[in-house]
């Protein structure tokens, strides 16, 4: 468990309010950098750390973060189901999703809330200008990320969701949480060239992280196209190569998810929703390379 350096922005004579992001890998965490613009816009007190934990670590490194006085944190890869099952309350969008990445100190425990699903969206259709309702959709991965998704991606009116994960039992328990049998599905991985085409493609595995391939036929790909990454940078580069080679009409990495997704958490803690543009514009120069169409 290492604790990077806190990124801290102070107000007045009030001290700073203690918050965090857990995860593993976390060094590459865009979130402190996130947390503090918004907490400069607004003026308020608060110090940001970037907290590295393993499963196994994760429910010692939350308890001595609520000794020190954290009052609220961000979960990212592997830890957000993780979350859930550390939550004496929890949202119901989390409880549905059987996700956590935002939570919160009320009182001697911790409320869970999802954000990913509602910063997927925000994304898509108010930063891209892109629609999802009607799309048949394809979803790659079934992990906490995923799981909110899927939800979100429903509740905006998709006409149809395909889940696919390398572990199958993961894939068919998201579907079974669902409860959508008609218009829910699951294949095998091994199965991909065989499902027909895709108006709407959502990455949500680790395998950029690991710069894993996900060797994906371009038989996925229908016309016009919409393709999705939930990672950002680096690790979104070769899913999005392949989006473009296959012919989707709009390849977009994560990193607008990730910001809409920050300010519904800062608005869950502080009561009050940063404007997101301007820490979006900052991050997308500074992020390397071209990392959406």
């Amino acid at each position: 468990m290492i604790d990077e350096e806190p990124v801290t922005v102070h107000r007045a004579s009030d001290g700073p309010g203690l918050y965090a992001v857990f995860g593993q890998p976390i060094a590459h965490s865009l979130s402190p950098r996130i947390h503090a613009a918004f907490a400069r816009d607004l003026s308020i007190a608060l110090e940001y750390r970037a907290i590295e934990a393993s499963a196994e670590d994760f429910v010692g490194a939350l308890a001595a973060f609520a000794d020190r006085g954290g009052l609220g944190a961000n979960v990212t890869l592997p830890l957000k189901q993780h979350a859930a099952r550390l939550c004496l309350s929890v949202s119901e969008r989390a409880r549905q999703a059987d996700s956590v990445n935002t939570l919160v100190r009320r009182g001697e425990g911790w409320h869970g809330e999802s954000t990913d699903g509602v910063g997927l969206i925000r994304d898509i259709t108010g930063r891209h200008g892109l629609y999802v309702r009607g799309r048949r959709t394809l979803l790659l991965g079934a992990g906490g990320a995923a799981r909110a998704v899927a939800f979100a991606l429903l509740d905006a009116g998709i006409s149809e969701l395909t889940i696919a994960n390398r572990t199958p039992e993961r894939a068919d328990a998201l579907a079974d949480a669902i409860g959508k049998p008609e218009g829910v599905h699951t294949r095998y991985w091994s199965d991909l060239g065989q499902w027909g085409s895709f108006d709407l493609i959502v990455n949500a595995t680790s395998a950029g992280h690991g710069r894993m391939s996900l060797a994906l036929p371009p038989s996925l790909m229908a016309p016009r196209a919409v393709c999705y990454d939930l990672s950002y940078g680096r690790a979104s580069f070769g899913f999005l190569a392949w989006a473009r080679s296959a012919g989707a009409s709009h390849a977009v990495d994560g990193l607008g998810m990730l910001v809409e997704q920050a300010a519904e958490a800062f608005e869950v803690w502080h009561g009050r929703r940063p404007e997101t543009d301007a820490i979006y514009a900052e991050l997308r120069a500074y992020l390397p390379g071209d990392a959406e169409d």
